[in-house]
Formats: structure tokens, sequence, C-alpha cells
């Protein structure tokens, strides 16, 4: 047997989940269950399967972005058209703690694998349910992708380029992944609920859409949570966020107590600028704004990126260069926090892969074994439910 030993101790030890679901928002939220420890079986159909095996940079049959959501699982691949491939699915679940599938609304009762048919079959079963917009309303039941639900729930609002009043996408699969973190984190809270008494299986049913403006909304929207007319209207914190422009590159520098603009000011051997009445104070600082910029972005320009940071750490201002990703391994931090690990994969190649983020000190959690091939451990899985691996893939149920 070929479980995940390297997350063997991790908190979530013993806890078994069907991984049914495709592409990030259900993979990635079962990939960190499984850094945790769970035993997470990937269940895949013949043919295509998830097709993120196929999308983006390869080697040896193998994506990069496949390995970065699917490690530490083991795959199943079963025919789930047949009644016999339903039959194995149904015969797992009775053994699992939590299903995770994405399919569209309605697609997992139309096979009689929803949570009313597998909930009879164990009672204690922990489902859950990804869609882009809902299992019900005017909007369910279409197919989205990240961008479009960045689209929907006002993230590329957010991003509008104040200079020409165009939204903009983020460049990375946000809703995707804030999606991932919140099914991760309601499956504990209903593993917790059951442990404790409180519940024994339920059905979490979680919408991209939600989750995504449950992440937006406790800053971005903080002037809009407030509906009555007579409210003190102020730019959010994030409508502040511009890049800064050096001499020879760029950064991020965040300055909002007068003791911050002192420091900056410090830093680009202005001290003067400090003591000036228009910006000496962060309310003089907003009314003279269009002021204050332009010496500030000429300053800027003169600094040299290693030493402005530098310079401005010292004096207590919250600055960082802009990382590109071929720079970040090698970021001081980085190694120091040990964020990487790089080993051999079997087909792949030399791969760089993030650790668990939250550092637990009893219970650790790992990176898992590497992520698994089409129907890698089928036999093995199907074995241990008291089926004939043999016989099944002789019919074709499972590959």
């Amino acid at each position: 047997m070929t479980k995940n030993h390297d997350a063997a101790h991790g908190p979530l030890q013993g806890v078994k989940v069907l991984d049914l679901s495709v592409m990030i928002s259900g993979p990635l939220a079962a990939m960190m269950l499984a850094d945790q420890g769970a035993d997470v079986i990937k269940v895949e159909s013949p043919g295509v399967g998830d097709f993120m095996r196929y999308l983006g940079s390869s080697k040896g049959g193998m994506t990069g972005i496949f390995v970065n959501n699917n490690r530490g699982k083991r795959s199943l691949v079963v025919d789930l058209k047949s009644p016999q491939g339903i039959d194995v699915l149904k015969k797992l679940a009775a053994t699992a703690d939590v299903v995770i599938q994405n399919f569209r609304p309605g697609a997992v009762e139309r096979l009689g694998i929803g949570y009313e048919d597998l909930k009879t079959i164990n009672p204690n079963l922990i489902y859950v349910s990804i869609s882009g917009y809902g299992p019900d309303g005017p909007d369910s039941g279409h197919r989205v992708y990240d961008n479009v639900i960045q689209a929907a729930s006002g993230l590329a609002s957010v991003q509008t380029d104040p200079r020409d009043g165009e939204p903009a996408l983020f460049r990375t699969l946000l809703c995707d992944k804030v999606t991932s973190l919140t099914a991760a984190q309601a499956i504990s809270s209903a593993l917790y609920a059951r442990a404790a008494g409180n519940a024994q299986g339920q059905h979490i049913v979680l919408a991209m859409l939600d989750a995504a403006v449950a992440f937006m909304w406790p800053d971005s929207g903080m002037d809009a949570v407030l509906l009555d007319d007579d409210a003190n209207r102020t730019p959010t914190i994030g409508q502040n966020y511009g890049i800064t422009r050096l001499q020879d590159g760029f950064a991020a520098v965040a300055v909002v107590s007068d003791s911050e603009f002192r420091g900056l000011c410090h830093t680009f051997g202005r001290p003067d600028l400090a003591d000036d009445e228009r910006f000496a104070t962060m309310a003089g600082r907003t009314m003279n704004a269009s002021e204050l910029v332009p010496v500030m972005t000429q300053l800027s320009a003169q600094q040299l990126t290693k030493d402005f940071v530098a310079r401005a750490q010292s004096f207590d201002v919250p600055a960082a260069s802009v990382v590109t990703l071929p720079e970040l391994p090698s970021q001081p931090q980085i190694v120091n926090n040990k964020v990487f690990v790089e080993r051999q994969h079997p087909t792949a190649g030399r791969v760089r892969e993030p650790r668990p983020a939250a550092r637990f000190s009893e219970t650790p959690a790992t990176v898992g074994s590497f992520a698994p091939t089409p129907g890698e451990h089928s036999d093995e899985i199907v074995t241990e439910i008291g089926l004939d691996a043999a016989a099944l893939r002789a019919a074709g149920i499972i590959f």
C-alpha cells in the first residue's frame, strides 16, 4: 500500500477523503488535507480525467499545475457511467469521511452519487459540493472559470486602473484558490463538529462566487458596508496601493502613520518634508496629495532598489522590492523559512514545490508523495474495500 506516508503524523491522520473534483477549486482543497495527513483518493473518469493533467508546462507526462494541486493523493480511475463503477464509488463512500465534488449542479444527483444518495450509505459522511454560482438561482448551472468569477464577484472592479477606468483581472487564479481554502477550512470545522458530537455528517455547499465575495469584502467593502448617506466616505486601503518606480526597479512601500512618513523622508534624505505643515499629518498629506505625490515620484526615481529598501527598513518603513518568480526561491527570508522543497520526480524530473504554509508543532504537515499518474493505485484501493481488482479491470470498470 502506497498511502501518503510522508504526512502520516499530520493533524488529519486517519481521515479518508474521496476527491471527485477537477481543475483547482476542489483538488487544491483535497491536497491541503493530504498535506495534513489525510488519505486522499483522487477519483477520475477514464479518458481525459482531470484536464489539469494536460494544461501548461509539462515533462514526462506530468504538468506543473497538476503537480501543484494533487500531491499526496492516490489515484483511482473508475467508469462512473457504468452501474458497476457507481457501486465501486458507493463502497468507497461507505468507508470515507469526506467527499469533495465540483461537478455542475445536478450532475452527481443524475449519477446517483449526490449527498442524499451517499448519506443513506454513510450518515457520518461530510460531503462538499463546489460550484461556480451555487446550486440554484438565475446563474446556477452556467459554466465558469476563475476569471468569470473575478468579474461576477466584483474583484475585477476592485482592480480598476484609476488612470483610465479600465477594470483588470488578477493574473492568478484567485477565486479558485480562495474557494479551495474556504473548502478546506469548512471541512476541518465539519470534522470537529462530528468529533464533538454536534453533528453527524453534513452537506457543505460552496459557491466560488460566495467565497470570492466573502474574501473581497472585509477591506474592499469597507466603504460599501456603511449604508447611511451621512457616512464619512474615504477611499479603501487597497485603492491607495501602487508600485513605486525606482531608478533600476520597483518596490512596494506602505506609509500610513506620521512616523512612517517621517522615516520615508529620511530614507530619501529629505527630512525637511516631514516638517512641512502641508505634509506633517495624515490629514494634511491627504489634502495636499497633488503636491506631495510629484515630489515623492521624483525622489523615488533617483533611488537604487537595493539601497532604497535597506534604508527604508532601517527607518522602520514597510518596504520590499518587487521580486520575480525566478528570484523568489533565493530570497533570504524564503530560504530561512524553508518555503520550497526540491525533489526528483519519477518522470517530471527536478521539481520545486512550496511546503504547507502552516507549521504545526505537534502534528506537522509535510509535502506529500508525488501527484499520482492516472490509475496508479486503482488495484490497491478497490482491494482495500474487498473487491476483486483483476475482475474489475478485466470488465473495464477500473483502469
